[in-house]
């Protein structure tokens, strides 16, 4: 059988169970905090915000790799102009919006 005395004063028991009360009333107050509501709404908002500043993080990241991707077909190296592929693009580009010109003013007749 284990010995169950207690060499311990009543001072030291008392001041020993007020010690325990006094971290038990810290975690109540935690525990209080971690489920309240608000606590519970805020966490979750931070949890949004956290995963689309991440998605957009990303977003960004695919877009400038895209744009980049797209600069390097119409710019050389050293910053000049490819002009066999720029004339050619432009050309669509100005056919297209002609097309989109005439089309508009055919439904307004």
């Amino acid at each position: 059988m284990a010995d169950t005395s207690d060499t311990r004063t009543p001072a030291q028991i008392e001041a020993d169970i007020k010690r325990r009360r006094e971290v038990l009333a810290e975690t109540l107050d935690e525990i209080g905090i971690r489920v309240h509501p608000k606590t519970i709404v805020g966490d979750a908002k931070a949890k949004v915000v956290s995963q689309v500043d991440h998605t957009f993080g990303k977003a960004c990241v695919q877009v400038n790799k895209v744009v980049s991707d797209v600069k390097a077909q119409f710019v050389d190296d050293d910053g000049s102009p490819r002009m066999e592929r720029v004339v050619p693009a432009a050309l669509l580009a100005a056919g297209v919006v002609g097309l989109i010109v005439v089309g508009s003013r055919r439904r307004k007749r």
